[in-house]
């Protein structure tokens, strides 16, 4: 299926939010998740099936600074 992660057309297995964060080799707590511009709670990755042609923004947290 094809979505839209980050900007960029991506073809994905399907699944979960969680799932596709895996794959990704991303861990869940060290990203905001955003899809078709509704933020999910993170308790709402693994039970959010994602659709072809959805939108995901992933943002990374960061630390650091002075």
């Amino acid at each position: 299926m094809q979505v839209t992660i980050n900007g960029k057309p991506e073809a994905v297995q399907g699944g979960t939010i969680l799932e596709i964060l895996k794959a990704k080799d991303i861990s869940p707590q060290m990203v905001a998740v955003e899809l078709n511009s509704k933020i999910l709670e993170r308790d709402e990755l693994a039970s959010t099936v994602v659709k072809d042609g959805d939108a995901i923004e992933l943002l990374f947290y960061m630390g650091g600074g002075r």
